[in-house]
């Protein structure tokens, strides 16, 4: 099975707002376009215009349908109705299962950035890291026979060629309500990390003991209004003779 790196002290994640995911499938979209020509690419799609499309996608996006709670001691506060989306991929753990199970090695955490990547070379489709993978965020390649994940856009991300700006993910880059955030949530000073302090972000089944570097902002409290009785509809009559004439003309051919 492969060994872990000795934790690092920089660790790229991202950030996930749910209260401005709209799910839009845009970080999926070009997820699914930057990385079909990139590091892991190709990203196949099996009979993507058939009865039983399937295919791979490092990003997915579930959408709930969130009850109304009454106030209660823990929050006060009742809570409308909402729809919650809920946008899924690679955690990029401290400590992996997908990695420790990994019996060739080509499932490994980087050293340097603490990303979490899969050598497609060394992988042969034994689908164990998609088991032991909490999260569902594995996905296997029927057409190459292989495994594949989320890379945070590593050819993109360290890629000098492209503006600074735009060294991010893709899904990063894309996302049109600023839901994504990129950045080092090993240090406590970086805008990730003290987005995180702030909006109390957490982890994903944290008594699972993975620790998983992307974190989630929980949906801020809602409002909700007080419900008032609709009023009467008042019956009105047009008084046509008062109109204008080219109104009292319209009036007569509309009423035709």
């Amino acid at each position: 099975m492969t060994d872990l790196p000795p934790p690092s002290k920089k660790k790229l994640g991202l950030v996930i707002d749910l209260d401005t995911c709209v799910g839009c499938h845009a970080c999926a979209v070009s997820c699914k376009e930057w990385n079909a020509g990139g590091f892991a690419a190709p990203l196949t799609d099996e009979k993507p215009y058939g009865k039983d499309p399937s295919g791979v996608w490092f990003n997915r996006v579930h959408s709930y349908e969130v009850a109304a709670t009454e106030g209660c001691a823990s929050s006060p506060t009742p809570q409308p109705a909402m729809t919650l989306h809920f946008p899924r991929s690679c955690l990029h753990c401290e400590t992996p299962a997908c990695v420790t199970v990994c019996p060739t090695g080509a499932s490994y955490k980087r050293a340097e950035d603490g990303i979490v990547l899969v050598d497609e070379d060394k992988c042969i489709g034994c689908k164990l890291c998609s088991w032991a993978c909490p999260y569902g965020a594995r996905e296997y390649s029927e057409v190459e026979g292989v495994m594949k994940k989320c890379t945070l856009c590593v050819d993109r991300i360290y890629n000098e060629n492209l503006a600074e700006s735009e060294r991010q993910p893709a899904c990063v880059q894309a996302c049109p309500t600023r839901a994504r955030h990129f950045g080092d949530l090993g240090d406590p000073e970086s805008k990730v990390s003290k987005l995180v302090a702030e909006r109390g972000g957490v982890d994903l089944l944290p008594q699972l003991g993975y620790q998983p570097v992307n974190k989630y902002l929980p949906p801020r409290p809602r409002r909700t209004g007080e419900a008032t009785a609709a009023a009467p509809a008042r019956d009105e009559t047009l008084d046509t003779a008062a109109l204008p004439p080219m109104l009292r003309w319209l009036d007569r051919v509309l009423s035709r």
